[in-house]
């Protein structure tokens, strides 16, 4: 049998918008090409608008988001926007839904933006891309709104506050997945001291008590987030998984349900171009039983012992569709 897939995370449009002739059929290229996601039965993909932190975020933004507004047209015969990824029918359509997300806050303002250019930016993106699947206030390292996840000491900024205000009421989740532990703590803090209206997802993270890694999510924050009825996506880099045993992969799924996430664990690959990646020793980034979309059938198949079919289907695709069918709707 084989499982449609929601997959929360992956970073097509930064390798579109940077790479000189990129080509988004080409499995040599990055293991989230389409021929990848058709082989993995990849029925909706999140693909995040990615961003450093520098003068130029903003543009960079804004040029992934116009990318991201051309692909159904450009490609309608494999993909379709945002509006069908959270029909029930998706799973029975042969084109792929897409979602667009913000992947560091940078890409909504730099560190010398104005707040009226913020919002203007926010609306601009919002407008092309039509639904923003989540944002993420950073990445791995510090910015205007706080503290990424290799970042010590630094939680909440002032200008975060104010990004998460704006937020309120937009039926837009805010990532947890790039964050220090201040900065998370800082975010649910603000949501429940100010009674938010925003729903918290970690997009691509693993389990620090499988793994000790800064990247990924402690017990506490991770049962946070299902006591929030938030989702969950298992990330596939070997970094965040262990970097010598690729079924690893497998124990932070479980340990997701073992948690009480059988609502809330997903998955958020986190398949992204690695070949200009200047750190050697982070490659391979990916195990081959998890190297690329197409990989999902059979990690699905060789979980068949450990879970039941219906929470095998709440792992691929429910609990995903699930969450934004509520929140969209």
């Amino acid at each position: 049998m084989s499982f449609p897939v929601f997959d929360l995370h992956c970073d097509l449009l930064s390798y579109l918008s940077t790479i000189p002739e990129a080509n988004l059929f080409d499995k040599k290229e990055i293991p989230c090409a389409i021929p990848y996601l058709q082989e993995g039965h990849v029925k909706t993909q999140i693909c995040a608008i990615y961003t450093n932190v520098d003068p130029n975020s903003m543009t960079q933004a804004a040029i992934q988001a116009q990318i991201f507004s051309e692909l159904p047209k450009k490609h309608s015969e494999f993909l379709q926007g945002p509006e069908s990824a959270i029909s029930p029918d998706q799973i029975n359509e042969n084109r792929i839904s897409i979602l667009a997300a913000i992947e560091n806050a940078a890409g909504l303002g730099n560190e010398t933006a104005t707040w009226p250019e913020i919002y203007q930016q926010f609306d601009l993106i919002l407008e092309k891309v039509g639904t923003l699947a989540y944002i993420s206030l950073t990445h791995h390292t510090e910015n205007r709104f706080g503290g990424g996840n290799y970042t010590e000491g630094i939680g909440l900024k002032e200008d975060g506050k104010k990004l998460l205000n704006h937020m309120d009421g937009k039926r837009i989740p805010i990532d947890l997945s790039h964050t220090s532990d201040l900065l998370a703590e800082g975010i649910l803090n603000h949501i429940d001291q100010h009674n938010l209206d925003i729903p918290v997802i970690a997009s691509h993270s693993n389990y620090r008590s499988i793994w000790n890694h800064k990247r990924n999510l402690s017990d506490e924050f991770a049962k946070e987030i299902i006591r929030r009825e938030g989702i969950i996506g298992v990330n596939f880099l070997r970094a965040f998984l262990d970097n010598e045993v690729p079924e690893r992969l497998f124990e932070h799924i479980l340990h997701g349900f073992e948690i009480g996430g059988e609502n809330s664990q997903c998955f958020g690959a986190d398949f992204f171009y690695t070949k200009d990646f200047p750190d050697k020793s982070r490659h391979p980034f990916y195990f081959p039983l998890a190297e690329n979309a197409g990989k999902y059938p059979s990690l699905l198949d060789q979980l068949k012992g450990h879970l039941t079919e219906t929470q095998l289907r709440k792992l691929s695709f429910e609990n995903a569709a699930s969450f934004y069918q509520k929140l969209l709707n």
